[in-house]
């Protein structure tokens, strides 16, 4: 694991560490391809970078080849993208039963594990929209990186209102979050970039009004 840690500060010593913004690991993932700066940043690029961002987000780093979690990366940014395309589909929205149909993909995940969850459509009129049910099978080697990666992409679906989920209004800014705010009023990734951003563009159009 050395090896493929050093190889990753090597690599991408320019590149600004990750984000740990969305208040939720599902969110996290999501972040991993996003524009903070209005430049688009990758940071599961490659094998390294996966075990760098899992150590960072205090998860599992299991032991495999440069391959292998080369392999793995690619597993996990499509899992990303995937689930990308809900969020598109979805945020700021109640969600329907109707919905897990779209989650085959994280489904087949949390199938290989030797307990696992799967989400699936709740009774009409009778709770929450998308559920989790229990089910066993024998697991595989490596999943563990994919497991808690579904599993949180699961979790939100099922037990957050995704009408809280929501988009950065920051200008050209991607990255996505889950408003916990007891007001539900969260329009920022962090007040730090976007929200001190939007201040100080404020601050000049009412100065330049002012001027003219």
């Amino acid at each position: 694991m050395a090896s493929v840690s050093s190889a990753a500060s090597s690599v991408h010593s320019q590149r600004p560490p990750p984000l740990f913004l969305g208040d939720h690991l599902a969110m996290d993932l999501l972040n991993t391809r996003a524009v903070p700066g209005g430049v688009e940043v990758e940071w599961l690029a490659d094998g390294p970078d996966l075990a760098a961002w899992l150590a960072a987000a205090g998860l599992a780093v299991p032991d495999a080849t440069a391959r292998q979690w080369d392999g793995i990366a690619q597993q996990v940014r499509d899992l990303r993208e995937a689930f990308r395309r809900f969020v598109d589909r979805h945020a700021g929205r109640p969600l329907t039963p109707a919905a897990a149909h779209e989650l085959a993909e994280v489904n087949a995940l949390l199938a290989v594990d030797d307990a696992y969850r799967q989400i699936e459509p709740g009774v009409p009129g009778e709770g929450p929209p998308l559920v989790w049910r229990r089910h066993r099978r024998s697991a595989r080697p490596l999943d563990a990186v994919l497991l808690p990666l579904a599993d949180a992409i699961g979790d939100l679906v099922t037990t957050a209102d995704f009408t809280l989920v929501r988009r950065c209004e920051g200008s050209a800014c991607t990255l996505h979050f889950l408003d916990r705010t007891k007001s539900h009023a969260r329009r920022w990734c962090s007040m730090a970039v976007c929200g001190n951003r939007a201040k100080a563009a404020a601050h000049r159009a009412r100065h330049s009004g002012r001027a003219n």
